[in-house]
């Protein structure tokens, strides 16, 4: 009687602590909001998403440079101060694939990105604004 009575105790105890350890239903971690981005200049264009975290903006995307250009990201503040930027750098006849992120740090982080083809010479050749989600 002891060795069923030990043998049911430890099922017992086995069942609870699986049950204890699972998540709970709907408790998993929602996604960051995403958006896509376009910005086309000639045969020239940078493309991806952007990805909304809370103090900084992801980005993934692919510049395809006919001749010489950069793509430029800035993330901006609800005043529309500037809270960081980046750059590929100048990038000539090629399809150049990047993913970074861009400090936006500032309670609610970013409210836009500017996102901007530049030319060989730094000249903004086209710029879109992209307004968080």
């Amino acid at each position: 009687m002891k060795t069923h009575f030990a043998a049911a105790l430890g099922s017992v105890v086995l069942t609870a602590g699986t049950l204890l350890g699972a998540p709970a239903a709907g408790a998993q971690t929602a996604a960051y909001p995403t958006t896509p981005f376009d910005v086309t200049f000639g045969a020239s264009y940078v493309r991806g998403t952007l990805t909304w975290y809370n103090r900084s903006v992801g980005v993934d995307g692919t510049l395809r440079a006919v001749g010489c250009h950069s793509a430029w990201f800035g993330t901006y503040g609800a005043s529309g101060n500037e809270l960081g930027a980046w750059s590929t750098g100048t990038k000539c006849d090629v399809t150049y694939r990047f993913k970074t992120e861009i400090p936006a740090d500032a309670p609610g982080g970013a409210a836009y990105v500017r996102v901007c083809i530049h030319d060989a010479n730094a000249n903004s050749s086209k710029c879109i604004k992209y307004t968080r989600p």
